[in-house]
């Protein structure tokens, strides 16, 4: 990854870790997130659940995090988990949904979080080079239930060539992270499919948004 993507990150570790020391977790309540894949032909790779007292796993126009560019390039959770896993009292609870999430399914997760916290998740979308969804520093629900709608991201960390030789997954079986810095350098709203490689627009192209999250106070 860029440099100025690996001062970004660091930036926002430290900002997040200052948070935690001032925002301690309060008593933890019980949330049902039931995530559905609403598009026709992208497939989500296993989804990161957190939920969380401060911060945000990315910013729009920013360089992503190395860590978020892992997810975004190769469904590779790992390295965010790792991360995550430093901000000590600024996290409730994370979960992962296991296996694919095949287009026009759902799962539902149980996880903790505390009042006027907050849930993010992320996954990959496939086949795209860098393309992933979720949500970013959403609003738990004080009671009842809210839904909310995530469209699909570029993370500007590799070229959209669209060839199955730079995507990873049971369809084409390529590789995951990119060895070139060819990306656009920003996380931006994905633009789809375009046919330019092995990806078919017929099958896998997409119209935002691409996910849907309710979630529930129990």
């Amino acid at each position: 990854m860029r440099n100025p993507a690996r001062r970004f990150a660091a930036s926002l570790v430290t900002t997040l870790a200052t948070l935690a020391l001032v925002t301690p977790a309060a008593h933890a309540d019980l949330y049902e997130v039931t995530l559905t894949n609403v598009t026709g032909g992208q497939t989500f790779t296993p989804r990161l659940y957190v939920t969380h007292t401060a911060g945000q796993l990315f910013t729009m126009g920013k360089p992503a995090l190395p860590e978020v560019a892992a997810v975004a390039e190769a469904g590779d959770i790992a390295p965010l988990q790792a991360l995550i896993g430093k901000l000590g009292a600024n996290i409730t609870a994370s979960k992962v949904g296991d296996g694919m999430l095949m287009p026009g399914k759902s799962e539902t997760i149980m996880i903790d979080g505390t009042p006027g916290a907050r849930l993010s998740l992320v996954y990959m979308l496939l086949p795209t080079n860098d393309g992933f969804s979720g949500l970013n520093a959403v609003t738990l629900p004080a009671s009842g239930s809210m839904t909310f709608t995530a469209p699909a991201w570029d993370a500007g960390s590799e070229a959209n060539d669209e060839k199955c030789l730079n995507i990873p997954g049971p369809l084409c079986g390529g590789a995951g992270p990119s060895p070139s810095d060819a990306g656009e350098g920003y996380i931006f709203i994905h633009s789809g499919i375009h046919g330019g490689g092995d990806a078919s627009v017929k099958n896998h192209d997409w119209q935002n948004p691409v996910t849907m999250v309710v979630v529930t106070k129990k």
